[in-house]
């Protein structure tokens, strides 16, 4: 009974990781698709009305802003605190790649850094 206890959290901080890292990726996303999106698809040769929609969506970068940066500190929180160890009956739960969610935040971090400093270093570039 006392080890049914210990493992539900494990899998739950697992979950929650994980869902933490999926909310950043997502968020960073998000948060690429007002600015940077439609400026590096049409740099590829993407054409039409519907890239101009994309600019609609600026005035939500707040909110996208605000998803992505709970999402990657909870992330980051639960991917670098140290996570208890109960293997009190000899089966131990395989541990989590935490190496991988390590490097999709930093990597969701380094896209939502640039996309937010983005409106206000796109001025002075020519032809923006």
């Amino acid at each position: 009974m006392t080890s049914e206890a210990n493992t539900v959290p494990e899998k739950e901080s697992d979950l929650g990781t994980r869902a933490a890292t999926a909310g950043g990726i997502l968020g960073a996303l998000a948060m690429t698709s007002c600015c940077i999106l439609p400026l590096v698809l049409f740099s590829l040769g993407a054409t039409g009305a519907w890239i101009g929609q994309l600019g609609a969506l600026y005035q939500f970068k707040w909110l996208f802003f605000a998803f992505a940066g709970a999402s990657l500190a909870y992330g980051f929180w639960k991917a670098y605190r140290a996570a208890p160890r109960s293997c009190a009956d000899g089966s131990c739960d395989r541990p989590l790649n935490r190496r991988f969610m390590k490097g999709a935040l930093w990597t969701a971090t380094l896209v939502v850094a640039p996309s937010l400093a983005f409106p206000y270093i796109a001025p002075p570039l020519p032809g923006y």
